[in-house]
């Protein structure tokens, strides 16, 4: 098996930005959601409710960020070292840096509402908790439950098999999960539809990561990142064939081991196998 693609998604909830290798940190991929945007009252707001977030772009640059959506002048926004501290509603983490006026108000103008954008200075300050797989010295980026979310080409495969099922026009892309490492098999067959499930443990290049959980899916993964469009896939089929507890469940959390670098192309080997829980 190898690495497919690598994806950070450097302000929580905006577009996808795909990179060829990174850094591995304990709290997650190099550049990966330490940034978010926040209501007036500290609350991080999402495209779950807030679908034109999926219109901002953001790229990592030396000194922060570029910022870009459909209609709007670019902005580079420099890392707030010294910005104000202000409360937000993050679990495990009650405060972050504010990134300035400029950066608010272009990104409020994109969504049509007042937000503030905030970043983590410090990932060391959140941990992964327990509920999620977290033991103790684990901590995270501002992602919602894991550092790492890991998905296989061949579980999407399948999904995209029960979906034509009963709509053979219907493909859901694997972005929908917004995965930051898919993994494809190096010949056809190789690789089992969710086998990612019973990975307890995996190697990818000199990188080491140990399982967490599986993730339930929310409404985000309806919506299509390039139109906003919204639809009923994939969670409608995965209720059919993945759920459990309540939930619908595709890709798995993991949690790096070491520091290190993750490229595409990445052999990847799987270290140790669990129990795969049933449903």
């Amino acid at each position: 098996m190898h690495v497919a693609t690598l994806t950070v998604f450097p302000v929580k909830s905006t577009r996808a930005h795909p990179v060829l290798t990174t850094t591995v940190h304990a709290h997650g991929l190099g550049g990966d959601r330490r940034w978010a945007l926040v209501d007036g009252s500290g609350a991080v707001v999402t495209a779950r409710t807030r679908d034109r977030m999926l219109l901002i772009a953001a790229t990592p640059t030396a000194t922060g960020l570029r910022l870009s959506a459909p209609g709007r002048a670019e902005l580079d926004v420099e890392f707030p070292v010294d910005g104000d501290v202000v409360p937000v509603g993050v679990s495990r983490m009650p405060r972050a840096r504010y990134a300035g006026r400029a950066a608010s108000e272009w990104c409020s103008t994109v969504l049509g509402e007042h937000v503030a954008l905030v970043w983590q200075s410090d990932p060391r300050a959140r941990t992964v908790s327990a509920e999620h797989g977290g033991r103790d010295g684990d901590h995270m980026s501002l992602a919602d439950a894991g550092p790492l979310l890991v998905a296989t080409t061949a579980s999407v495969a399948r999904l995209n098999e029960w979906i034509a099922e009963t709509d053979r026009d219907a493909t859901i892309p694997i972005t929908r999960f917004r995965p930051n490492v898919v993994v494809d098999d190096d010949s056809a067959g190789a690789l089992e539809p969710f086998e990612e499930d019973g990975w307890a443990r995996i190697r990818i290049g000199g990188v080491s990561y140990r399982f967490a959980e599986q993730c339930d899916r929310c409404v985000l993964t309806t919506i299509d990142p390039d139109t906003l469009a919204h639809g009923k896939e994939p969670l409608r089929t995965l209720a059919r064939h993945r759920k459990r507890a309540g939930k619908t469940w595709f890709a798995v959390r993991m949690i790096p081991e070491r520091s290190g670098v993750i490229s595409v192309g990445d052999r990847v080997e799987v270290l140790e196998r669990q129990p795969v829980a049933a449903g």
